[in-house]
């Protein structure tokens, strides 16, 4: 019997997998310098904001998009990577 990755409930998948979450140097310093964070651990700091109760997590595609205290963080839904993070844009 083979399962399907449908099989699975996706709204824990990533809650489930927190401790998976790694990204590269450069995306350290990138989500450093697009949130202005002064952090040792963004792996640990985009942890926190992954598991606040406040977090609002969707998937698009292949990635997870997490929106909490006025950022978004995108992470790969296959590897856990962290992709980058950004600062939400402002409705008009």
């Amino acid at each position: 019997m083979v399962l399907e990755m449908r099989d699975k409930p996706m709204s824990s998948d990533l809650s489930d997998n927190l401790e998976k979450l790694h990204t590269t140097e450069l995306g350290a310093e990138r989500i450093k310098r697009n949130l202005s964070l002064d952090v040792d651990d963004v792996v640990k700091w985009c942890r926190e904001q992954v598991s606040s109760a406040r977090a609002d997590i969707s998937r698009k595609g292949k990635n997870w998009y997490v929106r909490v205290e006025g950022c978004v963080i995108t992470i790969n839904a296959y590897s856990y990577t962290i992709i980058t993070a950004h600062k939400e844009k402002k409705k008009r």
